[in-house]
């Protein structure tokens, strides 16, 4: 056990200042990359000394991983909001769609910070798979859609790539273009969607 792990397991970690790090470190992801920053960064974008950082986050990809983990498990609440899995397939497939679209509006940061770590080496195995357990609904429903003749017999996959490409694109034009995103528009860009992938 190195001094910073040692610290680390003798005194209890401030939650306030972990967030402090992780908005700093979301923040600068959006404005330079996740490649491009230093954890000396980080630490100066939190206010912070760098010595403070190690203290909780021994490395960059320690931060990265728990940052991403804790994105994740807050995107997939909010993903599946209001949806159960009884629901009809056309029912459950649009209120998760919408779902997706509210946070990639509401949590955009949050969106491009794991955009970027899908691919970056920074991601480990164990964190890629704790988070595909965490959207295995999504999977499972895209494979009911197919067995019910509701989808176009593609590759899961695909699908739900088509699903939510329309969406990443859509709201960073909105974002870096400062066009408001109207009623109207989700529901045409819902029906493109659809229009794609139904049988």
């Amino acid at each position: 056990m190195n001094i910073y792990s040692f610290i680390c397991h003798v005194k209890p970690r401030d939650e306030h200042k972990i967030d402090q790090i992780f908005q700093a470190t979301l923040l600068l992801v959006k404005q330079k990359g996740l490649a491009g920053i230093t954890m000396s960064e980080i630490a100066g974008a939190a206010k912070i000394a760098t010595g403070t950082l190690y203290i909780y986050f021994e490395s960059k990809e320690k931060l990265i991983n728990e940052l991403f983990t804790q994105c994740r498990k807050s995107s997939v609440d909010i993903y599946f909001k209001d949806y159960e899995s009884s629901q009809p397939f056309a029912v459950g497939l649009k209120r998760i769609w919408f779902n997706l679209l509210e946070f990639r509006m509401n949590h955009f940061k949050e969106s491009v910070f794991m955009d970027q770590c899908y691919h970056s080496p920074y991601i480990t195995e164990t964190t890629k798979d704790l988070t595909k357990k965490m959207i295995q609904p999504l999977y499972k429903l895209v494979e009911r859609g197919k067995a019910e003749k509701e989808l176009k017999e593609l590759d899961t996959f695909m699908l739900l790539i088509f699903m939510v490409s329309g969406i990443n694109e859509y709201v960073k034009h909105s974002v870096y273009s400062e066009k408001k995103i109207t009623k109207a528009s989700m529901e045409d860009l819902y029906n493109l969607m659809w229009d794609g992938i139904k049988a």
